[in-house]
């Protein structure tokens, strides 16, 4: 069987170091057959699937490409404005798109604990969120801190504060406090090599190509709301 050829959009780019590297192996079944630098032309021909770890300003140069080709589309940027995020749910009308703040498996499973935690707490359980990067991600709060105060909202929390720190060489922490009365409650997961983020987004690539258009979120690719 012909690996699924992947054309990964940020390869120069840590993530997309990552990534390359991840692809490497032969039993992926997987294979780089291009590569794009943020700001080049975004040429989706001949390729299965197109990974974008790059930058939210790519976001309509890439949905354009995708949707010409009817190539699926795996997007692993975060800091999407509201019409950057308005353009890839246009895109994946008539593509199968994933839209992922976070490509670890442990972080999706930190997403589906948090909601669990989230319906079994009352209101006199505050929440809040600690989020801890190395010191050149530029966007704050991360994307994955976004997500989760998403998930709260969704379950009635209202606005939750969020601490950003950004310190050293820390590939990621993220931690969910529910503190109530007498008793508090930490969920935290510690990324602490870039390749969980790699094989996630490699994994997500080979589930979207057999997918029907639509917006989808690793929470589908994982198989945590049911229908993946």
């Amino acid at each position: 069987m012909s690996p699924i050829r992947i054309l990964l959009v940020g390869a120069e780019g840590r993530m997309g170091a990552a990534i390359e590297e991840e692809a490497s192996d032969s039993q992926t079944g997987l294979m780089i057959a291009r590569r794009c630098r943020r700001g080049d032309p975004v040429d989706a021909k001949n390729v299965d699937v197109v990974i974008d770890v790059s930058h939210p300003d790519a976001t309509d140069n890439l949905c354009s490409a995708c949707e010409r080709d009817r190539t699926p589309l795996v997007i692993g940027t975060t800091g999407h404005s509201a019409e950057e995020r308005k353009r890839i749910e246009e895109t994946a009308r008539s593509v199968p798109v994933v839209l992922a703040s976070n490509f670890s498996i442990g972080v999706n499973v930190l997403f589906a604990l948090t909601r669990r935690a989230a319906e079994i707490f009352d209101d006199e359980f505050d929440r809040k969120i600690v989020e801890t990067h190395h010191r050149t991600k530029k966007d704050a709060p991360s994307g994955t801190a976004k997500t989760i105060a998403e998930i709260l909202r969704e379950e009635g929390a209202g606005e939750v504060p969020i601490q950003s720190v950004r310190e050293g060489e820390i590939v990621g922490e993220h931690t969910v406090i529910f503190a109530g009365p007498g008793e508090r409650l930490e969920l935290i997961h510690r990324a602490e090599s870039r390749a969980i983020f790699a094989r996630g987004a490699l994994r997500a690539a080979r589930w979207i190509v057999d997918q029907s258009p639509g917006l989808y979120s690793m929470q589908n690719v994982l198989g945590l709301l049911g229908d993946g």
